[in-house]
């Protein structure tokens, strides 16, 4: 394949997430609106410690997560 090694290793990447089985978290957002979050294993595995840790079920720290500013987008100086 002829693309550059960071896409070959986003497309592997891709793949082994596809092979795996994913989880749904249902959630509603701070605007009301359920929510239906897919995440893979890992994924899933890192919510549930930091769910734990804040002893706070998934749902609810996805909740409170929709209420996180948005991350300063970095500044590009004018050309």
């Amino acid at each position: 394949m002829n693309l550059p090694v960071g896409e070959q290793d986003f497309l592997r990447a891709l793949v082994k997430t596809s092979r795996q089985r994913p989880h749904h978290v249902r959630w509603q957002d701070r605007d009301g609106s359920e929510r239906v979050t897919t995440l893979s294993p890992a994924d899933a595995a890192r919510l549930n410690a930091a769910a734990h840790t804040l002893h706070l079920s998934k749902e609810a720290l996805l909740r409170a997560a929709a209420h996180l500013p948005a991350a300063p987008r970095p500044s590009v100086p004018p050309s």
